[in-house]
């Protein structure tokens, strides 16, 4: 019978102990990442001079559980585990019989669930003596948590900040600032990437391939400073398991069993740590659920990219990895969720669409918005730019479940606030909200640019 709270809270016991590693139990393994010159598979020699080997050795694993370090649990506790909320509100305003969850990451300190992942790396870099970290962000989000994270463990931040959302979030950079970061306008004038790229377009917008151009290149050059990454890569994904392990908790106490999970995706670690740990127990035959992955329209890596090699970065100083892609010098219009808008997907996440394991469909920013604001006035809670995404596929299955009477459950991970994002909740009820689609000459051009490669 389902429980009538409409909260449901773990108490602090539930903390995992463990993040749950996808890989251990897939019918096949990932590709591997390719050193560019060798097109070998790259090994931890290579990856040395941006991570420490803690996270090399996470990148790599085949090992289904690995054990969360206790100073990170204890950080985790200022909180975790995070509520789910049946959105009862929600499902009333929509007149569905489905059932709707959320699980709620926005009560973090850096307001999203990129701390999560950022307070294990800095963990792991401060052990190994790392003294500075350097990253990219999209929205702001990312940068956020890795800046609160530095400052737990007395590393230095430096972030370098999409222009589209330096511009248009000036909040996010403060507020990265105020935990002690400092916060480059992307591209900048501080590399010779983002030079290169000024020089071509002075007016570029920025984009997080670039961004991580930046990022990389300048941990790259000094053997003191390494480089975190807020999504796309394993390490990134393992941590984010404390989502979904607690949500499987929590569903269980509620009485019910998802039959659809719902992720907004741009680099794929808010999808990825709510589902993987379901995906589990779907892979072992206990569970029947199904997953939907929901990118933006003016992104749209899973359902226009390619599947193939290619690099992470604009300037092509990573690893070539194969995931889905829209071309590595590819540049997203300006659009109002910023941390969706990289050329390519996870890697890992991009193998499992290839198996066949979860759908993924595109939704136009307008949509989103219109799904934020009615979640805004039912629920309470005026999400983030990026979740609105799934939210709008979430509100579009349940009027579905509205006409054919289905009595489906539906949960989603609601990966942040937007409490900092208004100016874009003020442009869209303004009217100003203008989706983006691509033409497909647009896309097919920027997909001839990638590295060719014979295997």
């Amino acid at each position: 019978m389902t429980d009538p709270r409409t909260k449901i809270q773990l108490d602090e016991s539930a903390l995992p102990t463990q993040w749950y590693n996808v890989v251990a139990d897939l019918p096949a393994p990932p590709p591997p990442p390719l050193h560019p010159a060798t097109l070998q598979p790259v090994g931890p020699d290579d990856l040395a001079p941006l991570f420490p080997m803690d996270l090399i050795l996470q990148e790599v694993t085949t090992q289904r559980f690995v054990p969360i370090p206790e100073p990170v649990r204890d950080v985790y506790r200022l909180w975790r585990p995070t509520p789910l909320y049946r959105a009862r509100r929600l499902e009333q305003a929509l007149g569905t019989p489905a059932r709707i969850y959320y699980k709620y990451e926005g009560v973090s300190p850096a307001g999203s669930h990129k701390p999560n992942t950022s307070v294990p790396q800095a963990y792991y870099n401060a052990k190994s003596g790392v003294k500075k970290l350097t990253t990219e962000t999209g929205a702001g989000q990312w940068g956020t948590a890795l800046a609160f994270a530095c400052s737990l463990f007395d590393i230095e931040c430096e972030v370098w900040m999409t222009r589209s959302s330096y511009d248009t979030k000036p909040f996010r950079k403060s507020i990265m600032e105020i935990f002690g970061a400092t916060v480059h306008r992307s591209p900048s004038s501080v590399t010779a990437s983002g030079r290169k790229i000024l020089a071509d377009d002075p007016e570029s917008p920025g984009s997080l391939g670039i961004a991580i151009s930046e990022a990389v290149e300048v941990a790259a050059a000094d053997p003191g400073v390494r480089y975190a990454l807020g999504s796309v890569l394993n390490h990134v994904l393992l941590h984010q398991t404390v989502i979904g392990e607690e949500a499987l908790l929590q569903m269980a106490e509620a009485g019910d069993v998802p039959d659809l999970v719902v992720g907004c995706t741009g680099g794929g670690s808010n999808f990825s740590g709510l589902i993987f740990p379901i995906l589990r127990e779907k892979l072992a035959g206990r569970v029947g659920t199904s997953f939907l992955a929901v990118e933006p329209s003016g992104c749209p890596s899973f359902t226009r990219g390619r599947y193939t090699y290619d690099y992470g970065d604009t300037a092509g100083f990573t690893p070539l990895m194969k995931m889905h892609t829209l071309g590595h010098d590819f540049i997203p219009d300006p659009i109002h969720a910023g941390g969706l808008r990289y050329h390519g997907m996870s890697p890992l996440l991009s193998h499992i669409y290839e198996l066949g394991i979860f759908n993924a469909v595109a939704k136009p920013q307008s949509e989103c918005f219109a799904a934020g604001v009615l979640f805004a006035r039912t629920e309470g809670i005026v999400p983030a730019p990026e979740p609105t995404h799934a939210l709008a596929a979430v509100v579009e299955e349940a009027k579905r479940c509205a006409e054919t009477g289905e009595d489906k459950v539906i949960l989603t991970a609601l990966c942040g606030h937007g409490l900092l994002d208004l100016a874009a909740y003020d442009s869209y009820l303004a009217g100003g909200v203008k989706d983006v689609d691509y033409p497909q000459e647009r896309v097919d051009a920027a997909l001839t640019h990638l590295p060719q490669i014979d295997l």
